[in-house]
């Protein structure tokens, strides 16, 4: 696949889920792919991949928390700055003990600190099902969590499922090897 084969996807995803053209935001996901594949992406006029986002002031992209003490460094730093990233909270939907992320039965307790000890706006959540299980039931369990506590972003679906999360309520897919081609790893 490639990036407009990738964005026609997407396009048709919407369009089945009865959403707005648009309303799903593509993240290429460049982590260890050659820069001339990154180049070429960027050259054809997407500006929303991590190597991108890497080479400017991290603090000014989206941030994904998964940690108390993430939060509260977070906190300092906006406040030190006047301003505060887009925030998203990574939940880890298959309580996988090598993945980082809040687990779902303390996912509402975290986002309420978020908000009422440090200040910060929540903007969405985000999650990695586990790659052997059917992704589904880990997007809805993540939209669930998103509508209990009045989060609107959800960051959910890769190459191989964004179209389930799309219709499931995604906002934004991270989409890699869909768009670059498979990880060239050295």
């Amino acid at each position: 696949m490639s990036l407009s084969e990738t964005i026609a996807c997407i396009s048709a995803a919407e369009a089945r889920a009865d959403r707005a053209p648009g309303s799903v935001s593509l993240i290429a996901v460049s982590k260890v792919q050659p820069e001339d594949r990154v180049t070429a992406v960027l050259d054809a006029g997407h500006l929303q991949t991590n190597k991108v986002k890497a080479a400017f002031d991290l603090f000014d992209a989206i941030q994904t928390v998964d940690r108390d003490r993430l939060a509260r460094k977070i906190a300092e730093e906006a406040e030190a700055r006047g301003a505060c990233p887009e925030l998203h909270i990574q939940v880890n939907t298959g309580a996988e003990p090598q993945k980082a992320g809040i687990l779902p039965d303390a996912a509402d307790a975290f986002i309420k600190t978020c908000r009422e000890t440090y200040g910060l706006e929540i903007a969405g959540l985000m999650c990695i099902p586990p790659a052997d299980e059917e992704p589904s039931p880990h997007f809805s369990l993540l939209r669930l969590i998103a509508e209990r506590n009045g989060i609107d972003a959800l960051s959910m679906g890769m190459s191989a499922d964004f179209e389930s999360a799309i219709s499931l309520g995604a906002t934004h897919v991270r989409v890699g090897s869909g768009v670059f081609g498979a990880r060239a790893y050295d």
